[in-house]
C-alpha cells in the first residue's frame, strides 16, 4: 500500500517538530545542561577527595574549585578532663589544623592554575554567630572567594535550623559587607521558597542546588529563586566506575561536579556572588495600570502592572502597635515638674532667665539671675522708662 504524499509530508513535519522540541529541552538549563560545551563546570570538594592538580587543569571547562573549610564549631581551645576526653579534643585539635593546612595549600594551587576559589561552611547544630565567626577565620576570604552556607537537611536536630541558617548569614555580611551563597537539597530548598516570607534572607540567597537527576524542570523550588547559580549534579550517588554524568579528569569517582546556567566567561564575571537574588513582583502585591478606554477599543493593549506595599508581616503589625501603645501611654503620664528656684526676689525677668537656661546647674543660674537683675536688659522696664 502507498502512502500518499500529503500524509508523508505531515509525518516529517511532524518528526521535525518533534526533534525540534527534543534538542531544545536538551539546550535548556534544567535538563543535562552538562551536555552543552559552552557550559562552565565547578568542582567541589572535602579533604578526603584526592586531586591530581595537572590532570584536572586540562579540563578547560572547569572554572572554579570550591572547598570544604569549617564544620560547625571549632574544637574546644583547652583541652581537659580525663585521659579519654583529652585525647579525643587533641585529636580534633590535630584534624583541624591539617585540614586547615590543606585547605590553604588547594587554595594557592587552584588560583595558581587560573581557577576561582571558593570555600563552604558544614552548618551543624549551635550557636550560628560562633559558626560564621569559625568558617571566616578559618577560610580568610579574599574579596573574589566565593562563600556558601551547606545546609544539608531542614532537620534542627542533625543541622543547623533555618533560623539560626539566617542569623550565620547576618553575622557573615556584618563581618564582610556581603552574603554566602546557599547549598542545599531539593526537599530543602522546596520548603524554604514555599516559606520565604518567613526566610527573608535564606529565600533571596543566590541558589547551589543539589539534585543528581537528568531533569529538574518540575521539581525546581521556584518561589524567589528563578534558577540557579550552581547545580551539583554529579556525585557519589549518580556516579560510578562504569557510569557517570560527567568525570573531570584528576580526580575520583565521588567528586562532586557542578554546572552553571553560563559559559566560562560569565562565571567569572559573576562570581563570587555575594549579592541577594532580585525578588520578583508579588501578583498578590500588584494592581494593573488602567488604560483608556480608547485604548482599549482599539485592541492589542498589553496589560502592565504596578508594584504596591507588600503586605506587612505579623512581626512587623506587633512592632508598630507596640511603637503606637508605648506613644499613648505616654500621653497619660504626668509631665515631670521642675521647681521653681527660691529667691528673695523672683519676678518676671527672673523666671524668663530660669526659662533660659533650660533648668541647668546653679553656676549658670545665678549668671543668668545677675544679668536679669539689670532692670535695662529687659524690654518692659525699657518701656516704663520712656514713659
Amino acid at each position: 500500500m502507498k502512502t500518499p504524499a500529503h500524509l508523508l509530508r505531515r509525518s516529517a513535519i511532524a518528526l521535525a517538530a518533534m526533534m525540534s522540541l527534543t534538542s531544545a529541552a536538551k539546550a535548556s538549563d534544567f535538563s543535562e545542561p552538562w551536555r552543552d560545551g559552552d557550559r562552565a563546570l565547578v568542582v567541589d570538594a572535602y579533604e578526603y577527595n584526592s586531586i591530581d592538580w595537572a590532570q584536572l587543569s586540562t579540563d578547560k571547562r572547569v572554572v572554579g574549585f570550591i572547598n570544604k573549610a569549617s564544620d560547625g564549631l571549632p574544637p574546644p581551645y583547652f583541652c581537659y578532663g580525663d585521659e579519654t576526653t583529652v585525647k579525643l579534643c587533641k585529636t580534633l585539635w590535630k584534624r583541624y589544623a591539617v585540614t586547615r593546612e590543606l585547605f590553604q595549600t588547594r587554595k594557592v594551587v587552584a588560583k595558581a592554575l587560573g581557577l576561582k576559589w571558593g570555600a563552604y561552611h558544614l552548618a551543624r547544630p549551635g550557636n550560628p554567630v560562633e559558626q560564621a565567626n569559625n568558617f571566616i577565620d578559618f577560610a580568610e576570604p579574599a574579596p573574589d572567594d566565593l562563600l556558601a552556607l551547606d545546609l544539608e537537611g531542614n532537620d534542627p536536630t542533625q543541622w543547623m535550623s533555618l533560623e539560626d541558617a539566617e542569623e550565620f548569614v547576618r553575622q557573615v555580611h556584618r563581618r564582610l559587607g556581603r552574603f554566602p551563597i546557599l547549598y542545599t537539597n531539593g526537599k530543602t530548598a522546596q520548603y524554604i521558597a514555599d516559606n520565604r516570607y518567613q526566610y527573608r534572607l535564606l529565600s533571596r540567597l543566590p541558589l547551589w542546588y543539589a539534585r543528581y537527576k537528568p531533569d529538574i524542570d518540575v521539581h525546581f523550588p521556584m518561589g524567589n529563586w528563578q534558577g540557579y547559580a550552581l547545580w551539583q549534579f554529579s556525585a557519589q550517588a549518580n556516579c560510578g566506575r562504569l557510569r557517570c554524568p560527567y568525570r573531570v579528569a584528576g580526580t575520583p569517582n565521588d567528586i562532586d561536579v557542578n554546572v552553571a546556567p553560563m559559559d566560562a566567561a560569565t562565571l567569572r564575571q559573576q562570581w563570587p556572588f555575594g549579592g541577594l537574588i532580585d525578588v520578583p513582583p508579588d501578583y498578590l502585591a500588584s494592581i494593573p495600570v488602567p488604560v483608556s478606554r480608547a485604548a482599549g477599543l482599539a485592541g492589542k493593549v498589553t496589560i502592565t502592572y504596578a508594584d504596591v506595599a507588600t503586605p506587612p508581616t505579623v512581626e512587623e503589625m506587633v512592632a508598630v502597635i507596640g511603637a503606637r501603645w508605648q506613644t499613648f501611654r505616654a500621653a497619660f503620664r504626668m509631665p515631670v515638674v521642675k521647681t521653681v528656684p527660691r529667691r528673695a526676689r523672683f519676678g518676671i525677668a527672673e523666671y524668663v532667665a530660669w526659662k533660659r537656661t533650660a533648668y541647668r546647674s546653679e553656676a549658670l543660674l545665678e549668671a543668668a539671675f545677675s544679668q536679669a537683675a539689670d532692670p535695662v536688659s529687659t524690654a518692659s522696664t525699657e518701656l516704663v522708662r520712656e514713659r
